[in-house]
């Protein structure tokens, strides 16, 4: 669990600094924006609680604007190095881009407790099973899937704070 410590420094953060920070989080300007100006936050449950709860407050704009500050493949998959991985690789980016056509925008998936040899498996088995979905599902997925990446990534800045903090 991430140190209060960290969570103070969070707390105490310059407003403009705790946004750029949140928005390294998750790239809407208003769910950064709401969680700065309702700071303090009394422990780390609280933080991710709020955060979760901005998330679903997204509007159609703000989930946009989210979605275009995410990269395709934002961590590199440990299993694009084993054997048939170049295969994988052309079959995964062809998949990112009939998704991006079909939707508008790159495909998000969170890939929290997902062992590593399995990742490049999961997330070219999910982009193939989403873009089954019709766009107003698949908005409500992509939605779903940002706010947990967002909450991880807020777990780990709260972290990291304490961290470097030397705590």
């Amino acid at each position: 669990m991430p140190s209060l410590l960290g969570l103070h420094r969070f707390n105490e953060a310059d407003p403009g600094a705790a946004e750029e920070a949140l928005l390294a989080c998750c790239g809407s300007h208003r769910w950064a924006l709401r969680l700065t100006a309702h700071r303090p936050y009394p422990d780390i449950e609280a933080l991710l609680a709020a955060a979760s709860e901005a998330s679903y407050d997204l509007r159609p704009a703000d989930l946009a604007e989210a979605l275009a500050d995410e990269s395709w493949m934002p961590q590199p998959l440990l299993g694009m190095r084993a054997p048939g991985s170049q295969a994988a690789h052309t079959a995964l980016r062809a998949a990112h881009a009939a998704y991006e056509a079909r939707f508008g925008h790159v495909f998000v998936v969170c890939l929290d407790g997902i062992e590593p040899e399995e990742m490049l498996d999961t997330v070219l088995t999910s982009v193939r099973t989403r873009l089954a979905n019709d766009p107003d599902e698949e908005r409500l997925i992509a939605a779903d899937e940002l706010r947990r990446i967002a909450l991880t990534r807020l777990e780990h800045l709260v972290a990291s704070a304490a961290a470097r903090s030397g705590n």
